[in-house]
């Protein structure tokens, strides 16, 4: 039976099993959780608890199971869709303290990891054995992974070596009743239903996520990357799915504009060419011969294609520096305005100019200026719209612009998100992606996992009534407003 409790009772009850420095409940000790990475939102939780251990993770959502209090899991707070957004009358459950990797199995070649071990310092500690971890988000240096495997985040290098989900194999995940599951295996497959995959991606709705087996791989021979200029960026977008359709899968295909370009040049001058309309950052990895060969043949595709300059890296250090300025990217690009809104849709390749020429027509309607960022080699459009939060309407016009380039990608045949989830921002968007009777599958299966609705309530999944007052227009079956679509 559930139990009211008030906020003091709550506090002596947690500092039962908590460390005076593992419960905050001053405005000021809140502060630095009311956002993440989105800072268009801004909430105070009633109380941040940062647990130790396993045990203090189930004993704290045990007592929120018991008083029917909602729990928000949060991680290094990098997530860039409002996905770990307090509640007033939640806790603020931090796994930053979990931060030990376990156990490295070189024969197997996994890792077993603490959600609050930070991206990099997988690829850091196996890096004498020869190993790594590749999925590479932009933020590796500071974001966690159980924050990766809540957002199914990707980076520069998942178009070849695949997302969160696709290099992980088992994970340990606290219930809403205290319970601890372990989902998935360290063997190749598992019996049942494919709940390692429900769970990665799934926002921490349907469960705190305690421990995470990892999937490392050999560090490639050797690896050589490629910065091509373009004068125009739809011939850019073209290069990308030429080099796809002949059968090479770079480890990295990245793709920046000229904004974004001279942003990242100005910030860790990585040597970019500033009046270029666009830049691809291609890198190919493996075997000497097998490089040498590929490297061949995308420097004949670019050149059939249209670019106007090609480089090759000279040495790993300016393939390092070149990579630096792709992945300093979002930073740069928020010294070019006091705000950035930065969207996260993905489009089948072949779209790619056309959602380009689309969004610019947008900037121009909403007078907003967008720096386009992207992992153009499997679709994951980065654009960062630039404004002014001080300006009274401003960034109201940001969000509608935003999600009309959502609504863009959904025409264009692809999705709303690529790894940042959909959290806060991109609610209202689900209600154009799905129909009802999907969404309403979507509730059965957290329904099934958290029966009360306390973990992460008000996220990633719009009710049917949020909906019906949205009054979104579904886009199905073909019936896209934009007939210059039907070509592709």
């Amino acid at each position: 039976m559930t139990e009211t409790i008030n906020k003091t009772t709550l506090i002596h009850e947690l500092s039962q099993f908590l460390d005076t420095d593992s419960l905050l409940f001053k405005e000021e000790d809140l502060r630095p959780y009311e956002c993440d990475g989105l800072s268009a939102y801004r909430q105070l939780p009633m109380l941040v608890t940062l647990p130790r251990n396993l045990a203090e993770v189930q004993s704290i959502v045990r007592l929120c199971n018991q008083h029917h209090i909602p729990v928000i899991a949060r991680g290094a707070g990098t997530g860039l869709s409002g996905g770990a957004l307090p509640l007033e009358t939640g806790i603020l459950l931090s796994l930053a303290r979990l931060n030990k990797i376990t156990n490295i199995d070189q024969d197997n070649c996994l890792a077993t990891v603490q959600p609050g071990v930070r991206n990099l310092a997988i690829s850091e500690a196996v890096a004498d054995l020869g190993l790594y971890y590749a999925p590479d988000p932009s933020s590796q240096i500071a974001c966690t992974i159980g924050g990766n495997v809540a957002e199914n985040s990707g980076g520069v290098h998942c178009l070849k070596y695949g997302l969160t989900v696709h290099n992980i194999s088992q994970i340990k995940v606290v219930t809403i009743e205290g319970e601890l599951l372990t989902i998935g295996s360290h063997a190749m497959d598992a019996a049942g239903y494919d709940l390692l995959a429900l769970f990665t991606g799934s926002e921490g709705m349907l469960g705190i996520i305690v421990e995470v087996t990892v999937k490392l791989l050999p560090l490639p021979e050797t690896a050589q990357v490629i910065l091509a200029s373009f004068d125009d960026i739809e011939v850019a977008g073209r290069a990308v799915s030429e080099i796809i359709a002949a059968g090479i899968i770079p480890a990295g295909l990245e793709m920046m504009d000229n904004p974004a370009i001279r942003a990242a040049e100005d910030f860790v001058h990585a040597g970019y060419p500033t009046e270029a309309a666009a830049i691809l950052l291609c890198e190919l990895d493996g075997t000497i011969e097998e490089v040498d060969e590929q490297m061949t043949v995308v420097r004949d595709l670019l050149t059939s294609s249209g670019v106007s300059d090609i480089r090759t890296a000279k040495d790993e250090a300016e393939r390092q520096q070149f990579w630096k300025g792709r992945k300093a990217a979002f930073p740069a690009v928020g010294r070019l305005a006091p705000d950035y809104y930065c969207m996260d849709g993905t489009i089948p390749r072949k779209t790619l100019p056309w959602v380009l020429k689309n969004i610019s027509r947008l900037s121009e309607q909403y007078k907003l200026a967008v720096a386009n960022v992207f992992h153009a080699g499997d679709g994951n459009l980065h654009p960062l719209i630039l404004y002014d939060a001080n300006n009274p309407g401003e960034l109201e016009r940001t969000e509608e612009f935003g999600g009309k380039i959502l609504e863009l990608c959904i025409e264009a045949g692809g999705t709303i998100t690529g790894e940042h989830g959909i959290g806060m921002e991109k609610i209202n968007q689900m209600c154009i992606q799905f129909e009802d009777q999907e969404l309403e599958q979507f509730h059965a299966v957290k329904n099934a996992f958290d029966p009360h609705g306390l973990l992460n309530p008000g996220k990633a999944v719009p009710t049917l009534h949020r909906c019906a007052e949205f009054g979104a227009m579904h886009v199905h079956d073909g019936k896209l407003s934009h007939p210059e679509l039907e070509r592709f």
